[in-house]
């Protein structure tokens, strides 16, 4: 009987066909014939059963290389995408981290109404890569039972989705990010790179988040010189005020001198707004919000003093700070 080249199921491998066509063409070519008898009264083969056969043995025989083939295709990467981050290796490690642990596979999707990928996970490694023999640090997140995920070329049954990120120094503030996303079919074992859609998206959000903390320092760095800059004012105004006193109690006790140190205390600790005037700040800074709009000559008394700013209070009671560019001595 004919092998029915029709008849082969959906996906079977291509070198299964051909052996299939190669033992129809054997049986085409050769005549059928009616089985003999020897002498001795042995039946022969007929060329029909030996072409069978050696179909069969033909498949055998390079079943070793269909599985290596399979193997092979199991493996391959994508195309990946690399890029060097202006960040610390720390910085780029914790926004991995935060990435790793989101449960998303970003850039890809499996139905038109849901168009993120939730159910992630991070794995130490995962065989649909090569273990990673390179410089730096490789981690992984795999997403299972994903079916016909976008933006992987030529996807359409249930697999898995794997990620990896290899994280390398190249300099104190510089660190290269290189990323590989692939999908794997669970039948057939067939392995589709990302067309760069998930690298890219995954990629974004990383330096997303290094750009957070790298923000979140610069903040608590700047809040900080803010309050060591108050303590300096404090402990500034608060010496000069214990230093007045001490003079002030060792001074003579003639009205004259009195009325003279009493005057050139009043030049120290008061002072007035240089013409056109001036905005009483919420805080010492440029951007602070303004308290008040002060006319020019309006005297203020100096009550905090720090290398660019004072603190004063206005004859109505008002508090806030002015730059020293801002103020003229009293005349």
């Amino acid at each position: 009987m004919l092998l029915p080249e029709r008849r082969r199921l959906k996906g079977a491998c291509p070198v299964i066909v051909s052996q299939m066509r190669i033992a129809n063409m054997m049986q085409t070519a050769l005549p059928e014939s009616k089985p003999k008898r020897s002498t001795r009264g042995r039946r022969h083969f007929s060329p029909r059963l030996a072409a069978a056969w050696l179909a069969v043995l033909m498949f055998f025989a390079l079943f070793p290389a269909m599985k290596a083939d399979a193997a092979k295709d199991r493996s391959v990467p994508s195309p990946g995408l690399a890029i060097e981050i202006p960040a610390t290796l720390d910085d780029v490690l914790q926004a991995l981290q935060e990435v790793l642990n989101d449960q998303i596979i970003h850039g890809t999707y499996v139905y038109d109404k849901q168009q993120t990928l939730t159910g992630a996970t991070a794995v130490v490694s995962t065989p649909l890569f090569e273990p990673w023999q390179g410089d730096g640090k490789a981690f992984y997140k795999v997403r299972t039972a994903a079916i016909a995920p976008r933006h992987f070329q030529n996807s359409a049954d249930r697999g898995t989705i794997a990620v990896r990120y290899i994280v390398t120094s190249v300099s104190p503030e510089r660190t290269r990010l290189r990323i590989n996303a692939i999908f794997v079919e669970d039948a057939r074992h067939g392995s589709h790179p990302s067309d760069g859609t998930v690298e890219s998206s995954e990629s974004k959000i990383i330096q997303e988040r290094v750009q957070a903390i790298q923000n979140a320092r610069q903040e608590a760095a700047e809040n900080q010189r803010r309050r060591e800059s108050i303590d300096l004012a404090s402990q500034t105004i608060i010496r000069q005020r214990e230093d007045e006193t001490a003079r002030m109690a060792t001074a003579e006790t003639s009205e004259r001198d009195l009325e003279k140190r009493i005057d050139a205390l009043r030049h120290q600790i008061e002072m007035r707004i240089k013409a056109p005037g001036a905005s009483l700040k919420s805080a010492p800074f440029r951007s602070a919000a303004d308290v008040a709009a002060l006319a020019a000559y309006t005297d203020v008394l100096i009550v905090i003093v720090t290398p660019h700013w004072y603190g004063v209070e206005t004859p109505d009671g008002r508090r806030g700070w002015l730059s020293l560019d801002q103020l003229e001595p009293l005349p």
